[in-house]
């Protein structure tokens, strides 16, 4: 059994998700938004973050935390934003004793549609489907963090069935 939290890393919003898995087996544990006011201090605003992310972590008694691998921000603000939460990830799982596992947007696609070219209402959806949920996440962060973790899970899953019958076939 392996327990993962994915998280969808933001300043203003800090999307997290929990599955745990055995097997072919998936469940949802959790998920939750984290929002942070702009008018606090940044400072205030990361601990916040990091306060949330290491409870959901030690809560979920999580094996593996797995964040997006690739940010393409054209907005300087944005992309500094979305470091410093990133940052508050690392901190966060360095304290809980975690790697960090990281997949880019097209990996998350893949494993879950299909296809790269999946728009976010189809990654939603496969969240929805492979988690039984009746209804979709919250917000798309809340999706996001749930994806990552599938697709982790997913990964995962390949890997040992790779190992079990002695390597990856050519």
């Amino acid at each position: 059994m392996v327990r993962i939290v994915g998280v969808d890393p933001g300043l203003a919003n800090l999307g997290l998700g929990a599955i745990e898995a055995s097997g072919n087996d998936v469940r949802l544990l959790e998920s939750q938004l984290v929002r942070t006011r702009s008018r606090d201090p940044d400072g205030a605003r990361l601990a916040q973050l990091y306060d949330a992310l290491l409870e959901a972590v030690m809560r979920c008694e999580a094996d593996a935390l797995v964040v997006e691998g690739q940010f393409f921000h054209r907005q300087r603000d944005a992309a500094t934003k979305v470091g410093q939460a990133l940052g508050v990830v690392h901190l966060a799982a360095h304290r809980a004793g975690l790697a960090v596992h990281s997949y880019g947007p097209l990996q998350v696609k893949q494993a879950l549609v299909g296809t790269g070219r999946a728009d976010k209402a189809q990654v939603a959806f496969m969240v929805r489907a492979l988690l039984g949920m009746s209804r979709a996440p919250g917000s798309h962060h809340e999706s996001d963090a749930l994806a990552l973790a599938l697709t982790h899970w997913s990964a995962h899953r390949v890997g040992e069935r790779a190992a079990s019958r002695g390597g990856p076939r050519s």
